[in-house]
Parts: structure tokens; C-alpha cells; sequence
């Protein structure tokens, strides 16, 4: 584990005594068998807020503490562990992070208070299809009469069903596949023509689709330059993939712990299961294979603390969300098998563990993605 600040530290131990007295996962089970329309506790992200962790990334001019992202990271590491369900990651980190890299004097000042003090609740609104292909935007944004016009679809947008407004890709020139020609729009979630439909999804969280018919929005919507959105946008999904990377560690560390714990207890032919020589290797490979993941997770959030390039993040939060990705599938599924029987019950727990490994997979591209991507970064 990367060596923690004194400050850093503080804030794992709040983190890790909040969710696991006041956000377990009991609590989400009970989130889960609501009609909880957002799939988040108004009271869960109300606390967050009040804790502080809204405002980790943002500068202390606009309210927050910026206290880096691998204090970020082990926020989200904790939360990951209790399968807590917020808008921190989509607003908190990537929504902050498109307004601190992309958004003028005039968009910070406006935003990024509020952003702290979760009045507003801003998300990545990027994918048009089931796969994550961010040059495939479609999305036309026509200009008009000094400002912009947008019409298309987006789907599987974080926490959509809650967000107050959208950071929207959208296509102001070339054709999809084109980097050239993306430009990134802040868009009210109550503008004119813009509408929001739930997914219901495996992991109960709050996606959502939307539509934009003919939504009208000001030259000050813009966010970034024109046209050359890409590498911003590449760079906002860096530092949400990076964040990812941290919700997972936390996800497969506490799938690890509960197959631990069953392998110690769990008697069988008279002797606890764990004392099997085959078991007792695949938790010691299982353990191996987290401390890996953990060393790529963390050094994808202290490349981005240290102000590292693009390329050098690009490689970095790819290394890790491939590398994760591998580790928590891995382990979901012994999660599941060394279990056995009991695994598959929904009145056990494993099974949320499983389908929330399999959302975070694939939300800013699964593993074959940023294989490809890390490969390409290296020059192969």
C-alpha cells in the first residue's frame, strides 16, 4: 500500500468507520428493495457532502481542500468495500475534474462552490452505444444564432437520474470515429428538450438515458475549445478511470476478506476448508493478485497528483483499470465458487459483489479496451 500522509490516513479511517457503521451494505440491500427512483440515499450523499469528500480535488478559493486524488482514492476505496451507492465518483471526480481542466473563470466560479457543497450533482454524459468508444460521438451540436443546437441520444450516463446538469459530448464537425470535431457542453438537466429515462441495471445503481431534441444552449454552454474536445474529454475519462481503478481494490479487498473469513470458519470431513492445501493456494494467489492491482490503482492516482502528462496518465489509469478489472473479475468469481451453494442465494451477499464487479468492468471501457489502449500508448 502506497505510503499515506498523516492527512490521508485521517481521512481512510473516517472513511472506512462512516461506511461501514452508517453506509454497509445492508444499507444497500435496503436502497436496492426501494423505489428509489435516483438509487442513492439523500441522507448518504448529504453526509458525504458535510465530511468534505465533494471537495477533496477542488483549490480552497472555491471551497474545497484540494487534497489530491490518492486521498480521493481512499475514499473511494472504503466506499467500494461497502458497495455504497453516491454520486461521489460521476460528480465529485469526474464532473469536478471536466470543469478544473476544461471550464473558464466564469464556469468555476459558478460551478465548482456548488459542486462542493453538492448542490449540484454534474456527470459525463459520453457513450451513444453499449460499448465505451468516446471518438464514435454522434451527437450533433449544430451552431445557431451565436450558440448551439443539440439533437442525438446518450445512454448508460452515471448517476443520470439524479444529475442537475451534463457535461455532453457532442459532434461539431467530422463524422464518428473522428477525434477531430468533439466539443464538451455543460447542459441544465432542466433544459428544453432534454430528457431522462432509468436503466435498470444488475447493480441497482442510477444509469440513465438521455435525450436531447433540439436543445438550445448559449455559447457560454461551451466547455473547452471547439472542435478540439477529445483530449480534454480523454483526459476527464483518465482521471474517472483512475477512480475506478480505487472503488475496485476496495470492492475485490472486501470480497477477499469475506472469502477469507468463510475459508477459516466453514468445517468440512472435519477440518476447516482453509487448511486444504488447493484452497489455501488459491487465497494466497487471490491475495497476490490484489496487492498487484493495488500498486497499478495507486500509481495511476499519484501519477495524477504528481501533474504527470497526458500520456503518462493515459498509460497509467489504463495499466490500472485493465489490471483491476482482471483482479476483481478473478476474484468475484471465487468469491462465488468457494462459497458454494450459499454464493448463489440472494440473501447472501456475495452475489451483489459479483454484479457490481461486472458494472465497474465495463463502465470507461472493459478490459479488452484498455489493453488495446495501453498497447498503442507503448507504440505496439
Amino acid at each position: 500500500m502506497a505510503a499515506l500522509t498523516e492527512e490521508q490516513s485521517m481521512v481512510r479511517d473516517q472513511a472506512k468507520s462512516w461506511a461501514t457503521e452508517q453506509a454497509p451494505i445492508g444499507a444497500f440491500r435496503k436502497m436496492r428493495d426501494s423505489d428509489n427512483a435516483e438509487r442513492f440515499e439523500p441522507q448518504t450523499w448529504q453526509s458525504m457532502v458535510e465530511m468534505g469528500w465533494t471537495g477533496i480535488l477542488v483549490p480552497e478559493a472555491f471551497g474545497g481542500s484540494d487534497l489530491g486524488f490518492l486521498t480521493f482514492g481512499v475514499v473511494l476505496e472504503e466506499l467500494g468495500r461497502q458497495l455504497t451507492a453516491s454520486p461521489l465518483l460521476a460528480s465529485g471526480l469526474v464532473g469536478t475534474s471536466a470543469i478544473l481542466l476544461g471550464g473558464n473563470d466564469a464556469q468555476q466560479q459558478a460551478l465548482l462552490p456548488r459542486l462542493v457543497d453538492g448542490s449540484e450533482i454534474l456527470t459525463l454524459a459520453v457513450d451513444e452505444g453499449p460499448r465505451h468508444e468516446p471518438r464514435e460521438v454522434a451527437l450533433a451540436a449544430t451552431a445557431k444564432d451565436g450558440g448551439y443546437v443539440l439533437s442525438g441520444d446518450k445512454t448508460f450516463v452515471l448517476e443520470g437520474m439524479a444529475a442537475t446538469s451534463f457535461v455532453v459530448a457532442a459532434r461539431t464537425s467530422g463524422t464518428a470515429g473522428d477525434a477531430k470535431g468533439i466539443t464538451l457542453f455543460v447542459v441544465p438537466a432542466g433544459s428544453a428538450g432534454l430528457a431522462r429515462k432509468a436503466i435498470a441495471t444488475m447493480d441497482n445503481r442510477g444509469y440513465a438515458s438521455v435525450s436531447f431534441d433540439a436543445v438550445t444552449l448559449g455559447a457560454d454552454a461551451v466547455l473547452g475549445r471547439v472542435d478540439d474536445g477529445f483530449e480534454l474529454l480523454e483526459q476527464v475519462l483518465d482521471r474517472g478511470r483512475a477512480g475506478l481503478g480505487a472503488e475496485m481494490i476496495g470492492t475485490s479487498s472486501q470480497a477477499f476478506d469475506m472469502t477469507l473469513e468463510y475459508l477459516k470458519t466453514r468445517e468440512q470431513f472435519g477440518r476447516v476448508i482453509g487448511s486444504f492445501q488447493a484452497l489455501g493456494h488459491r487465497a494466497a494467489e487471490l491475495f497476490s493478485s490484489i496487492e498487484l492491482a493495488r500498486s497499478c490503482a495507486e500509481g495511476a492516482l499519484q501519477t495524477l497528483d504528481a501533474g504527470g502528462d497526458a500520456d503518462t496518465v493515459a498509460q497509467m489509469s489504463s495499466l490500472s483499470k485493465c489490471r483491476v478489472g482482471d483482479c476483481l473479475h478473478r476474484m468475484s468469481n471465487q468469491l462465488i465458487q468457494i462459497h458454494g451453494g450459499i454464493g448463489m442465494t440472494d440473501e447472501f451477499d456475495a452475489g451483489f459483489y459479483l454484479k457490481r464487479a461486472r458494472a465497474l468492468e465495463a463502465t470507461f471501457g472493459n478490459r479488452a479496451y484498455h489493453r488495446d489502449r495501453y498497447a498503442t500508448q507503448l507504440g505496439f
